[in-house]
Protein backbone atom coordinates (compact mmCIF):
# COMPACT_ATOMS: atom_id res chain seq x y z
CA UNK A 1 0.00 0.00 0.00
CA UNK A 2 1.25 3.50 -0.80
CA UNK A 3 1.37 6.31 1.72
CA UNK A 4 -1.93 8.16 2.09
CA UNK A 5 -1.86 11.39 0.10
CA UNK A 6 -2.65 14.89 1.40
CA UNK A 7 -5.84 16.37 -0.01
CA UNK A 8 -7.21 12.97 -0.98
CA UNK A 9 -10.95 12.49 -1.55
CA UNK A 10 -10.73 8.75 -0.82
CA UNK A 11 -12.25 8.01 2.64
CA UNK A 12 -9.83 5.11 3.20
CA UNK A 13 -6.79 7.31 2.51
CA UNK A 14 -8.22 10.16 4.59
CA UNK A 15 -8.84 7.78 7.51
CA UNK A 16 -5.25 6.52 7.23
CA UNK A 17 -3.99 10.13 7.39
CA UNK A 18 -6.23 10.84 10.37
CA UNK A 19 -4.78 7.83 12.18
CA UNK A 20 -1.29 9.37 11.87
CA UNK A 21 -2.25 11.88 14.58
CA UNK A 22 -2.25 10.37 18.09
CA UNK A 23 -5.28 12.47 19.12
CA UNK A 24 -7.35 11.55 16.06
CA UNK A 25 -6.40 7.89 16.49
CA UNK A 26 -7.30 8.02 20.21
CA UNK A 27 -10.75 9.44 19.41
CA UNK A 28 -11.25 6.91 16.58
CA UNK A 29 -11.99 9.38 13.79
CA UNK A 30 -13.01 7.77 10.49
CA UNK A 31 -13.72 9.47 7.17
CA UNK A 32 -17.09 8.63 5.62
CA UNK A 33 -17.25 11.05 2.67
CA UNK A 34 -14.88 13.72 1.41
CA UNK A 35 -15.62 15.81 -1.68
CA UNK A 36 -15.76 19.45 -2.74
CA UNK A 37 -19.26 19.86 -1.24
CA UNK A 38 -19.05 18.12 2.15
CA UNK A 39 -16.68 16.41 4.55
CA UNK A 40 -18.18 13.76 6.82
CA UNK A 41 -16.24 12.15 9.67
CA UNK A 42 -17.44 9.73 12.35
CA UNK A 43 -16.35 9.34 15.95
CA UNK A 44 -17.24 6.29 18.04
CA UNK A 45 -19.30 6.83 21.15
CA UNK A 46 -17.05 5.17 23.68
CA UNK A 47 -15.05 5.61 26.86
CA UNK A 48 -12.16 7.41 25.13
CA UNK A 49 -14.53 10.28 24.24
CA UNK A 50 -16.38 10.41 27.60
CA UNK A 51 -16.07 13.04 30.29
CA UNK A 52 -16.37 12.49 34.02
CA UNK A 53 -20.17 12.14 33.84
CA UNK A 54 -20.03 9.23 31.42
CA UNK A 55 -21.30 11.32 28.51
CA UNK A 56 -19.54 12.58 25.38
CA UNK A 57 -16.99 15.18 26.38
CA UNK A 58 -17.47 18.62 24.83
CA UNK A 59 -13.78 18.72 23.95
CA UNK A 60 -14.09 15.51 21.94
CA UNK A 61 -17.04 16.98 20.03
CA UNK A 62 -15.16 20.27 19.50
CA UNK A 63 -12.16 18.35 18.15
CA UNK A 64 -14.43 16.39 15.78
CA UNK A 65 -15.92 19.68 14.54
CA UNK A 66 -12.48 21.28 14.16
CA UNK A 67 -11.00 18.37 12.19
CA UNK A 68 -14.05 17.85 9.96
CA UNK A 69 -14.24 21.58 9.24
CA UNK A 70 -10.54 21.64 8.35
CA UNK A 71 -11.07 18.71 5.97
CA UNK A 72 -13.84 20.61 4.18
CA UNK A 73 -11.79 23.82 4.08
CA UNK A 74 -8.70 22.11 2.67
CA UNK A 75 -10.72 20.58 -0.18
CA UNK A 76 -12.49 23.87 -1.02
CA UNK A 77 -9.32 25.91 -1.48
CA UNK A 78 -6.57 23.76 -3.02
CA UNK A 79 -3.10 24.80 -1.95
CA UNK A 80 0.43 23.46 -1.94
CA UNK A 81 0.73 21.26 1.18
CA UNK A 82 4.52 21.53 1.01
CA UNK A 83 4.65 25.32 1.36
CA UNK A 84 1.39 26.26 3.11
CA UNK A 85 -0.91 25.06 5.84
CA UNK A 86 -4.43 25.72 7.07
CA UNK A 87 -4.70 26.76 10.70
CA UNK A 88 -7.85 27.26 12.73
CA UNK A 89 -8.51 30.98 13.18
CA UNK A 90 -11.82 30.71 15.04
CA UNK A 91 -14.12 27.97 16.32
CA UNK A 92 -17.49 28.42 18.03
CA UNK A 93 -19.34 25.32 19.23
CA UNK A 94 -22.96 25.07 20.37
CA UNK A 95 -23.82 21.95 22.37
CA UNK A 96 -27.49 21.17 21.74
CA UNK A 97 -28.05 17.71 23.19
CA UNK A 98 -26.68 14.24 23.56
CA UNK A 99 -26.87 11.29 21.22
CA UNK A 100 -30.02 9.23 21.53
CA UNK A 101 -28.21 5.97 20.93
CA UNK A 102 -26.04 4.20 18.43
CA UNK A 103 -22.33 3.61 18.52
CA UNK A 104 -21.06 6.74 16.72
CA UNK A 105 -21.76 10.38 15.93
CA UNK A 106 -20.94 12.02 12.63
CA UNK A 107 -19.89 15.54 11.72
CA UNK A 108 -20.95 17.05 8.39
CA UNK A 109 -19.00 20.13 7.31
CA UNK A 110 -19.84 22.46 4.43
CA UNK A 111 -17.90 25.49 3.26
CA UNK A 112 -19.83 28.76 3.48
CA UNK A 113 -17.16 30.91 1.82
CA UNK A 114 -13.67 30.21 0.54
CA UNK A 115 -11.51 33.27 0.00
CA UNK A 116 -7.82 33.47 -0.86
CA UNK A 117 -6.75 33.27 2.78
CA UNK A 118 -9.86 32.83 4.97
CA UNK A 119 -12.25 29.88 4.68
CA UNK A 120 -15.51 29.77 6.66
CA UNK A 121 -17.23 26.43 7.37
CA UNK A 122 -20.44 25.36 9.13
CA UNK A 123 -20.54 21.93 10.74
CA UNK A 124 -23.30 19.85 12.31
CA UNK A 125 -22.78 16.83 14.56
CA UNK A 126 -25.60 14.28 14.33
CA UNK A 127 -26.44 11.02 16.05
CA UNK A 128 -27.53 7.85 14.23
CA UNK A 129 -31.13 9.10 14.22
CA UNK A 130 -30.07 12.37 12.51
CA UNK A 131 -30.69 14.50 15.60
CA UNK A 132 -28.38 17.50 15.82
CA UNK A 133 -26.31 17.29 18.99
CA UNK A 134 -23.87 20.13 18.26
CA UNK A 135 -23.07 22.75 15.66
CA UNK A 136 -19.88 24.61 14.90
CA UNK A 137 -18.86 27.78 13.10
CA UNK A 138 -15.26 27.51 11.94
CA UNK A 139 -12.81 29.67 10.07
CA UNK A 140 -9.30 28.82 8.96
CA UNK A 141 -6.46 30.78 7.47
CA UNK A 142 -3.99 29.75 4.81
CA UNK A 143 -0.49 30.51 6.12
CA UNK A 144 3.07 29.65 5.11
CA UNK A 145 4.13 26.29 6.57
CA UNK A 146 5.95 26.65 9.88
CA UNK A 147 8.52 24.49 11.57
CA UNK A 148 7.29 22.23 14.41
CA UNK A 149 7.07 23.66 17.93
CA UNK A 150 9.50 20.98 19.06
CA UNK A 151 12.22 20.63 16.43
CA UNK A 152 13.40 17.36 17.99
CA UNK A 153 10.12 15.65 17.08
CA UNK A 154 8.98 14.76 13.60
CA UNK A 155 5.49 15.78 12.57
CA UNK A 156 3.11 12.84 12.31
CA UNK A 157 1.56 14.39 9.21
CA UNK A 158 4.03 16.84 7.65
CA UNK A 159 2.00 17.51 4.52
CA UNK A 160 -1.52 17.71 5.93
CA UNK A 161 -3.44 20.68 7.28
CA UNK A 162 -2.55 21.77 10.81
CA UNK A 163 -5.71 20.86 12.69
Amino acid sequence: MTDPQPGSFDPVEVTERLQMSPLHRFLGFRAVQIDTEVAILEMPIGPDAFGGTGNLHGGALATLIDVTSAMAASRANPFDFETHSLVTADLHVRYLGRPGGGDAVRAEARVVRAGRQLIVVETRVLDVEDRIIATGDFSSMLVPRRSPLRPDTASTDPSGPEV
